[in-house]
């Protein structure tokens, strides 16, 4: 069950509110006109904080536009992702995409419940908190291996994050050592989860399920009645779908680098 919310509105909570879903790192630059929600961080050149996050173009301006976008961001020399979903135009845009120069990167549902009523058995080597400033290094470094990428990258966003009264960062632990990662960032009607992670050694074991169950609680507990999140198809979706989530809309995203 999710709260009461009209179907326009449920949408809009899934895929429009999660644009500011962005950690505020000092050289982040945030593009918006109608039409158009864009994130631009030079510093991050690997991916994160780079992506056009939605755009409804018209037919005739498209090409043009994809063009500069993928020109601007090969001028930084800047990984960076383009996501279609829900309002993107023209009706062609990832083919557009395609003749452009992107590659397709992958699908992704935009996913809801209600924060209420999660009930699982939780190992009890497994435990999760919140991440405070004396453990912003663990999180980082189990962070950081989960996702195979640099930390000094995530140390600064998540310096920027634990600073943030929305961003809220979550490590689990299995017997105290670190085994995932996870956020949430606070809206006023929804927590968005994102960035769940476990590492190898600790998959299949029930850290994910124990992350996403304390950050409902975290959630319901501030008194947000409505969870959302972009999922991954291939790997995410399907344990939110086990966890009671359902399917709002899809995504695809894009990328100019493999």
């Amino acid at each position: 069950m999710t709260p009461a919310l009209s179907a326009d509105d449920l949408l809009a909570e899934v895929s429009v509110v999660p644009l500011r879903a962005f950690v505020p790192v000092d050289d982040l630059r945030v593009i918006e006109r109608p039409g158009w929600f864009q994130l631009v961080t030079p510093s991050f050149t690997n991916g994160g904080l780079n992506e056009v996050a939605f755009s409804a173009l018209s037919a005739e301006e498209a090409d043009a536009v994809i063009a500069r976008t993928v020109a601007e961001y090969a001028e930084l020399d800047i990984k960076f992702r383009w996501i279609v979903g829900p309002g993107s135009a023209p009706a062609d845009l990832s083919e557009r995409l395609i003749r452009g120069g992107m590659l397709l990167g992958h699908d992704a549902f935009g996913m809801v419940r209600s924060t209420e009523g999660l009930t699982i058995t939780v190992d009890p080597a497994i435990t999760v908190e919140t991440v405070t400033a004396a453990t912003l290094d663990e999180f980082t470094a189990a962070q950081s291996e989960g996702w195979g990428m640099p930390g000094p990258q995530f140390a600064r966003a998540n310096a920027a994050a634990l600073a943030s009264t929305m961003q809220h960062l979550v490590l689990a632990r299995v017997d105290g050592e670190p085994a995932g990662t996870a956020s949430f960032i606070a809206f006023p009607r929804s927590a968005y989860l994102i960035g769940g992670v476990v590492l190898p050694r600790f998959r299949r074991r029930g850290v994910y399920h124990a992350m996403v169950a304390h950050r409902l609680d975290a959630a319901r507990a501030r008194g947000i009645g409505l969870a959302t999140s972009r999922a991954q198809a291939n790997t995410s979706a399907p344990l939110l779908e086990r966890l009671g989530f359902t399917t709002v809309c899809a995504f695809t995203s894009y990328t100019n680098r493999p």
